[in-house]
């Protein structure tokens, strides 16, 4: 079982429109919504790949009502394509997030809400809720921004309580929570390069992934963009780099390399042959129509040709 953390989730929103032009009115010609949030978008992912996934963190109001309507609850054990809904209860209402597609680019607009202010009393319960999954857990992914009210030392907590649990962790996140998080010594970070400039002052990321293990990281995935990704691990150093570039919604590409990352983590990959399965979800990703979801016919032509090599270390 893999859980995922999503302590900021939002119901995301896809607007598909024939061409976005500032200042004037649009007809939108689909709509499509979807349970969303970093740890949700990387948990559909992992059960469409076959893996029994619990989503936990906080929802609340008539937006996450609807968000876990859409996300179902397939009860216990889990089933091919649905996480199991653990996610606690709160008082606030969820997020939403809305991307706009322009159909005649390819670009994509994204407005996100802030997040609902969580109390100390519902940060207490999902402390106990978090560890109750522990039992059972093959590794453990947290993911994506922290709501008002909580602590930004919140990731490094979680951090520290699944290593003394002997669970895996992976953490993608950015700014002081990641800064911190990384301190607290997880298994995994997936920067993008950005973040990662942010946390070690370099703008070189093969520098900047050395630093950031050296900081207490196990293994950096930086993501590189279109560029694909650059892993430094205890193993060795690969970067793994898409066979094209592609256009379409970006929107949970990184999300799916989490995915990938982590299904190769529980399946015992090899480190080349998770990063190509997390290039070929993230490229395939991207081509999917609406965000989150990843193009499974996509995935299946991209793997094989994901080139991955390894690079000289620092």
């Amino acid at each position: 079982m893999i859980v995922t953390v999503t302590l900021n989730a939002a119901l995301d929103i896809t607007y598909r429109t024939p061409a976005l032009v500032p200042h004037t009115t649009h007809r939108v010609s689909d709509v499509a919504e979807r349970p969303g949030g970093k740890g949700l978008n990387v948990a559909r992912v992992l059960s469409a790949l076959g893996h029994e996934t619990v989503v936990t963190g906080f929802a609340g109001g008539r937006t996450g009502d609807v968000l876990r309507e859409l996300l179902g609850n397939s009860g216990p054990g889990g089933s091919r394509g649905r996480p199991v809904d653990a996610l606690v209860p709160i008082s606030g209402s969820t997020r939403r997030t809305l991307a706009v597609v322009d159909e005649a680019s390819g670009d994509t607009t994204q407005l996100n809400e802030p997040g609902p202010t969580v109390s100390p009393s519902e940060w207490s319960a999902f402390l106990g809720a978090y560890e109750r999954l522990f039992t059972g857990a093959d590794a453990v992914a947290l993911c994506g921004s922290l709501p008002p009210g909580i602590h930004v030392g919140a990731y490094a907590e979680l951090i520290r309580r699944a290593r003394a649990a002997g669970v895996p962790v992976l953490l993608d996140t950015s700014g002081e929570p990641l800064r911190r998080g990384v301190a607290a010594r997880p298994d995994l970070v997936k920067p993008n390069t950005d973040e990662l400039a942010r946390l070690t002052g370099s703008r070189e990321p093969l520098r900047a992934a050395h630093d950031a293990r050296r900081r207490g990281a196990h293994a950096v995935i930086a993501s590189l963009g279109p560029d694909g990704i650059l892993a430094v691990t205890p193993d060795g150093v690969w970067q793994a780099t898409p066979p094209a570039p592609v256009k379409g919604n970006p929107t949970g590409a990184g999300d799916s390399a989490v995915a990938g990352l982590l299904s190769g983590l529980v399946e015992r990959l090899p480190w080349p042959a998770r990063l190509a399965r997390a290039v070929a979800l993230a490229t395939a990703t991207v081509l999917a129509p609406a965000a989150g979801e990843f193009d499974a016919e996509a995935y299946e032509e991209l793997l094989p040709r994901v080139a991955v090599t390894e690079q000289p270390g620092p």
